[in-house]
């Protein structure tokens, strides 16, 4: 159970990545008082805490109403995940959010209120963290293994509340260039999960 944790809570800290996801809310949050801060930290990890445990509880038997193998979706998954891991190396994550956090800030009167779009979604629960839920708990057996799963996530959801919280300040002291570094080995180490994901589904399906 402590290995199946530790791979489940690794997983989702890479996926989910509080650490690439606090400056973006810095940025989006600069010239706000303290308590509009606080509750976008807070409304935006409950509304991405909701969409990744709706999917991690009732993933798959959406898939099987559609009709989609969970090697098929291991496969797809492991996939997706290892694009984002590229991004994540090269850069090209980072690029991308830090553009939707310019489109926010560029429409004030719009998105004023920025926990749903863009924190709650994509950042914090997009794509590819809700593939990892899903697969995750696919990847295991019993009420106590999807318990070990969802304790892992909750985790991780506890650490980007933290995270956000703490934003401002965590930036003053790591600086863009630390946070540089952690991101591209974040996604060496996705690269790697993502490539056992897709070996698993091929695996399954060629047995």
């Amino acid at each position: 159970m402590l290995a199946l944790f530790l791979s489940a809570f690794v997983t989702f800290f890479v996926v989910i990545d509080p650490p690439g996801c606090a400056p973006i809310f810095a940025g989006l949050t600069s010239g706000t008082d303290t308590p509009h801060r606080t509750a976008m930290a807070i409304r935006s990890t409950l509304v991405a805490a909701a969409i990744l445990f709706a999917f991690a509880l009732l993933g798959e038997p959406l898939l099987r109403t559609l009709g989609i193998s969970l090697d098929a979706f291991r496969i797809a998954g492991g996939i997706m995940l290892f694009l984002i891991a590229l991004e994540m190396v090269f850069e090209k994550r980072t690029e991308r959010r830090e553009n939707r956090a310019n489109e926010v800030a560029s429409h004030p009167e719009v998105y004023d209120d920025i926990s749903i779009f863009p924190m709650a979604m994509p950042m914090i629960a997009g794509p590819g963290s809700i593939a990892s839920a899903m697969l995750m708990m696919q990847r295991s057996h019993g009420l106590a293994a999807h318990a070990v799963v969802l304790a892992a996530l909750a985790a991780n959801l506890a650490i980007m509340m933290a995270s956000l919280l703490a934003a401002g300040p965590l930036m003053r002291i790591l600086g863009f260039k630390v946070e540089a570094v952690i991101t591209r080995l974040l996604g060496v180490l996705l690269a790697a999960l993502a490539a056992q994901f897709v070996i698993d589904g091929l695996k399954a399906s060629f047995a």
